[in-house]
């Protein structure tokens, strides 16, 4: 019989140790049938993954009550990640282990990180989602349906402003079209694609002549930047999916009035293209629980959520359910909290904050975290003081979990570099906080590593909350950014640049965005807006530079400090190291 813990994650990569485990994992047929999916609520894609049919599982199990919710958040991270997946799929497995029937949520990865730095976010160790290869390179098809669709209401407004430079008003009523004015000079939406494609970020269009398109600046952004992936992630329905695609606005006409994607004529054909993602798609971790994997946007540029759909259909089928927020809690807790739970209605029993000792070492003040360099004997050598001081981040995120009104479990996520005294220290200080802390050996030894942060996890659950947002949804804008940089970064004060403060105003005088949530932009690596500043800062402020408007997911976007929708490929990526076995087809190197 298999284990994985006959397998050393010392001394094989994450791609070998799920090749051997993918010898061994149970077909698509019996991970439903044990999940309490029937047959024909599974649309099976291939032997080993599936989706289901979310509408036949909430009409079937609409009485069921939901089962224990609970989000994995993390500290600010360093480059390198601090294992929010990797932790998803080991308590997972440990709550397994626990006898608990349990099921994990994490979002599908972009090729942008998956072939560049960052990997593929399957996990890792002995903590994975399977199988690794189908995961990592596209899954079935979900964001491929994204870009397409993004893409299609591109082809839908640059061919409007091609014909409606060559032909008359009359022209275009033949045509059962009227002229819509789109002024080029304020485009809202760029292209897309799932690379970091520096190269395109700025590009000019319609090169030619007056066949060739109409030419204009443009660009390219990152597939999991566009508000196509915010509406899967956030929607709860076919109908809402469609309505909200009707109303994503791609442009502005000469006097200033929003241009949409029902003005082209293009949201129903948009959402054709989604019908097949709206389903979430069924995998497993290396110790055979149910995964679901499903949506793929970033927490600093984005939502940071996977669905609320396989959140929903998961809670219905299992008595936990363990959920994944992009980054720090910061961002991806704050967007969990005061985004996906007001909309979807869901509340959450405890969430667990993973933190490294490594991480807090580098927010007490160590040296420079590089990817692709060694790390620093700083950070595999005992230094207390390091460690302490570096606490104050943890702390920051503890207190913004206990803000929700829900308990904040703290994941030592271990590294054999620890020591006994620096764990001894993390703990003592977690607890001070009022957070439960619990080591977790989870990358190392499986389900059985993560036996004390099941517990935790299993404890904080069964302790009652007081869960509450963090704003009215009818505090103005500016409140609403004003109490998350202050109570959530910690800034002192916000500041406006003309065109924000201009937005903002207007904003706030219209009654129709009364009902859009705020969705905060920012670097994930600094509670502040300047990703150079570690641990918890004090005497700053917050300076926003633009407020975008997307008009379907009905989120108001503050942008804090100088972000990229299209990020930019390191000079060692990952892709150099991907090939393929030739005898017998098998795709090596993903991590």
């Amino acid at each position: 019989m298999f284990k994985s813990t006959d397998l050393d994650p010392r001394k094989l990569q994450d791609w070998q140790i799920a090749e051997e485990a993918e010898r061994h994992m149970k077909k698509i047929f019996q991970l439903a049938d044990e999940t309490g999916i029937q047959g024909d609520e599974l649309i099976p894609m291939g032997h080993h993954i599936g989706k289901v049919d979310f509408l036949k599982v909430l009409g079937r199990l609409e009485n069921r009550p939901n089962g224990k919710y609970i989000d994995v958040t993390a500290i600010t991270p360093t480059p390198l990640g601090e294992g929010k997946s990797t932790t998803v799929m080991g308590l997972v497995q440990g709550l397994a282990k626990r006898s608990k029937k349990v099921s994990g949520a994490i979002r599908q990865p972009s090729g942008g990180p998956t072939f560049n730095i960052k990997g593929s976010a399957a996990g890792g160790g002995l903590a994975q989602c399977i199988p690794l290869t189908p995961f990592s390179l596209g899954l079935t098809g979900d964001i491929d349906c994204v870009s397409s669709a993004h893409n299609l209401a591109m082809v839908a407004l640059t061919s409007r402003m091609q014909h409606e430079a060559n032909y008359n008003d009359a022209m275009l009523a033949s045509k059962n079209l009227k002229r819509l004015d789109i002024d080029p000079r304020n485009i809202q939406m760029k292209w897309v694609i799932d690379f970091c494609a520096q190269a395109l970020r700025d590009i000019v269009i319609g090169l030619g002549g007056k066949m060739d398109g109409f030419m204009m600046s443009s660009g390219f952004a990152i597939t999991v930047s566009s508000e196509i992936m915010a509406i899967l992630s956030i929607a709860t329905g076919i109908k809402d999916l469609r309505e909200r695609m009707g109303r994503i606005v791609v442009a502005y006409n000469r006097r200033g009035e929003p241009v949409t994607t029902s003005d082209l004529d293009v949201a129903g054909a948009m959402t054709a293209w989604m019908v097949k993602a709206i389903n979430p798609n069924l995998l497993q971790t290396i110790e055979g629980q149910p995964v679901f994997v499903h949506a793929g946007p970033f927490a600093n540029i984005a939502v940071g959520q996977s669905s609320i759909i396989a959140d929903r259909v998961a809670l219905k089928l299992t008595d936990y359910h363990v959920t994944e927020s992009g980054f720090g809690a910061d961002i991806g807790f704050e967007k969990f909290w005061n985004i996906k739970c007001r909309l979807s209605g869901l509340v959450p029993s405890c969430a667990v904050i993973v933190a490294t000792i490594r991480a807090l070492k580098m927010h007490g003040g160590g040296p420079k975290v590089v990817p692709g360099k060694k790390l620093d004997p700083a950070y595999t050598t005992e230094n207390l003081s390091l460690l302490e001081k570096g606490f104050e981040n943890l702390l920051a995120h503890i207190e913004t979990v206990k803000k929700a009104g829900i308990s904040p479990v703290v994941c030592i996520n271990s590294f054999h570099t620890d020591t006994k005294e620096e764990v001894k220290l993390l703990r003592r200080l977690g607890e001070q906080a009022g957070a439960r802390v619990a080591l977790s050996e989870h990358w190392l030894k499986g389900g059985e590593g993560a036996l004390e942060l099941a517990d935790a996890v299993v404890e904080a659950c069964e302790q009652k909350n007081s869960f509450r947002f963090l704003y009215d949804q009818k505090l103005p804008l500016r409140g609403r950014i004003e109490k998350i940089a202050q109570e959530i970064y910690g800034a002192d004060y916000v500041t406006y640049s003309p065109a924000a403060q201009e937005k903002a105003e207007r904003f706030e005088a219209d009654p129709q965005f009364q009902d859009f949530t705020t969705c905060m932009v920012k670097t994930h690596l600094s509670l502040t807006h300047d990703p150079a500043v570690k641990g918890r800062p004090r005497n700053w402020t917050l300076p926003i530079r633009d407020i975008l408007i997307y008009g379907g997911a009905k989120f108001l976007v503050p942008v804090a400090g100088e972000i990229k929708l299209m990020p930019g490929t390191a000079s060692d990526p990952a892709y150099r190291r991907v090939d393929v076995d030739v005898e017998t087809g098998r795709v090596r190197g993903l991590f």
